[in-house]
């Protein structure tokens, strides 16, 4: 089993716990999240289950980028991807700050959605993120009006709207993407 980076209880909620995704034991359940068209932004829709095992992976590798299964009361909620902006795409968009972390989340469908359940777990995930970091910065799909509002939100500041660069490499593609920065301090 692996071990939890970070466990929180808050009231009335439950209990959080993040976890590094197991790419063989996890691909099964990402792949039913990141391939469903709900989640088109996230980039993965029509891979297979091999794919999304091999990709988190290749993530696993890494020393700079970090995939975590999140998940209250035993229950896997949400998909969370940290990495450094300095060792990213995004840092040709924009100045990265020592101290600054990038991250990606996904929250699992969920057949009866609870009010205030993405803002109670994404406080969670602030708290883990900027733990040992200074400020947090996302990077949403321009076209993802639900995710530019969310970030708003939750506190977030709005940065400019920028074009990630393609990345080609053996290990990893990623297309060129129309993004808004938003970043959080601590």
């Amino acid at each position: 089993m692996t071990t939890a980076v970070h466990v929180r209880t808050v009231e009335g909620f439950g209990t959080v716990t993040v976890r590094p995704v197991d790419p063989d034991r996890d691909a099964p359940l990402l792949h039913s999240w990141v391939d469903a068209e709900r989640s088109r932004f996230w980039g993965m829709v029509g891979t297979t289950v091999e794919q999304v095992r091999e990709i988190y992976a290749h993530l696993d590798s890494l020393t700079t980028h970090h995939g975590f299964l999140v998940s209250r009361d035993d229950e896997p909620v949400a998909l969370l991807q940290t990495y450094d902006p300095e060792a990213d795409r995004v840092s040709e968009c924009y100045e990265v700050r020592p101290g600054d972390i990038g991250a990606h989340f996904l929250i699992a469908p969920n057949a009866s959605p609870e009010p205030g359940f993405t803002g109670s777990l994404v406080t969670v995930l602030i708290a883990f993120m900027l733990k040992d970091r200074t400020r947090i910065v996302v990077e949403p799909d321009a076209a993802n009006e639900k995710a530019v509002a969310r970030m708003v939100r939750l506190g977030f500041e709005l940065g400019p709207e920028v074009v990630l660069p393609e990345v080609d490499l053996p290990e990893v593609y990623l297309p060129e993407k129309r993004a808004r920065l938003a970043f959080l301090s601590r």
